[in-house]
């Protein structure tokens, strides 16, 4: 049983952000090139939100010469203590609006609650600060709209969304066989993400446990907008097309706890003629995370920062791939396909024998350094501000149809 949402709706809700998107030099060109080396001095970064994921981006800040933590913010005095031990030289703020006119911070990173974001991002924006918000930047359309507007009339400002996925050199290197027509005919996209996690935080209080759980609520943007978003953006990217008709089904299977948002999501999605279904759950980490597109001639595993292509027995040879590592993907051979190809050939070594199968930085520490790149040499981000709405949008969307079925549910068994 699932719940379409309605299609005039959907094309309507999108069709500006969209419209814009399609009008670049094609769907993900800006993204496939490296970027250059950031020059200058570490871009000073105000970080905005110190909870699991914000100490992730402390942490991948630490890694970089590119930038470097001048200022730590959160409302809640025990995570900014905790920050304050792995970024000691950081000034340690509770209000973050005292960064915006600061003279030693050049750019704020959004790490806090997705409901919470409007308000940080567009005021540092208008403050003339540059913005990393993490992905979703957004927790409805209209908030998500009013940050893409806000950097867009910030002039000589970067905004950056938190798709990590575009700054993935591995995903990068297989867009370019993607396009080179290496599928043949993709006749169906399968996503999964598989954790066993209820999401839930303890907390001393009642009122911090509120805030902190804050991903239970319906009003949150789901497992679709806050997990499935990634993978339906890298889907937009690979086939070219945005997903233009959603349908899905959520149900809680494990963690009966209070919540009202599914513990278990599901939806399909079509992008042009194309349809793909990604699927989420709290419930089981079996399977892990992985996106899988299935060609004519070829299909495509990738899975956390490995690649493999798996030729059809009638696929046409390309040449390389009698030279490229072989590696058994369940009960086929998969081709290995490496991110740092290019540069251990340059070296003149073999791919997958000399270097490393696995991409050398982290797509986070990359994502950072192509802010920072974005600044300093005013080259294209790899997620600018229509990226992130539309991609944000989509999210939302899968979440809308999701949440709809589950609430008629719950509705019906009330």
């Amino acid at each position: 049983m699932t719940s379409a949402l309605d299609r005039r709706w959907f094309l309507r809700s999108t069709a500006g952000t969209l419209a814009l998107l399609l009008s670049r030099e094609g769907l993900g060109s800006a993204q496939t090139a490296a970027p250059p080396p950031p020059g200058g001095p570490p871009l000073r970064l105000g970080v905005v939100g110190l909870g699991p994921r914000g100490r992730e981006i402390l942490d991948a800040i630490g890694r970089t010469d590119a930038a470097h933590a001048a200022a730590i913010c959160d409302v809640y005095e025990p995570l900014l203590k905790r920050a304050a031990a792995s970024a000691p030289k950081a000034t340690a703020l509770i209000e973050w609006r005292r960064l915006l006119d600061s003279a030693d911070v050049d750019a704020i990173v959004v790490a806090t609650p997705t409901p919470a974001h409007r308000e940080i991002a567009v005021a540092a924006l208008q403050a003339g600060k540059h913005v990393y918000c993490e992905a979703p930047i957004a927790a409805s359309i209209e908030d998500a709209r009013a940050i893409a507007s806000a950097a867009a009339a910030a002039k000589g400002v970067v905004f950056q969304g938190g798709l990590q996925g575009r700054s993935n050199s591995l995903y990068r290197h297989v867009l370019q066989f993607v396009k080179s027509g290496v599928l043949g005919d993709v006749a169906a996209v399968h996503a999964q993400w598989n954790r066993k996690d209820s999401w839930r935080r303890a907390a001393p209080t009642p009122e911090r446990e509120r805030a902190l759980n804050w991903r239970l609520d319906a009003a949150s943007p789901g497992l679709m907008g806050e997990i499935g978003i990634h993978q339906i953006d890298l889907m937009s990217q690979y086939l070219g097309a945005a997903p233009a008709v959603v349908s899905g089904s959520g149900t809680i299977a494990a963690w009966r706890d209070g919540r009202n948002t599914p513990d278990t999501a599901a939806c399909v999605l079509r992008f042009g003629p194309h349809r793909a279904d990604v699927r989420a759950t709290l419930a089981s980490s079996f399977g892990g995370a992985d996106v899988v597109f299935q060609g004519s001639n070829s299909s495509l595993l990738l899975k956390d920062n490995r690649g493999w292509l798996i030729k059809e027995a009638d696929s046409p040879l390309l040449g390389w791939e009698v030279y490229a590592r072989k590696e058994p993907v369940h009960d086929e051979t998969g081709i290995a396909l490496v991110a740092d190809a290019t540069k251990l050939l340059q070296a003149g070594k073999e791919p997958g024998k000399d270097g490393s199968v696995e991409p050398e930085t982290p797509a986070l520490v990359l994502a950072l350094e192509s802010f920072v790149a974005a600044v300093r040499t005013g080259a294209p981000s790899p997620c600018g501000p229509v990226e992130s709405c539309a991609a944000t949008e989509a999210g939302l969307a899968a979440n809308a149809a999701v949440l709809a079925n589950f609430q008629r549910e719950m509705a019906h068994d009330r």
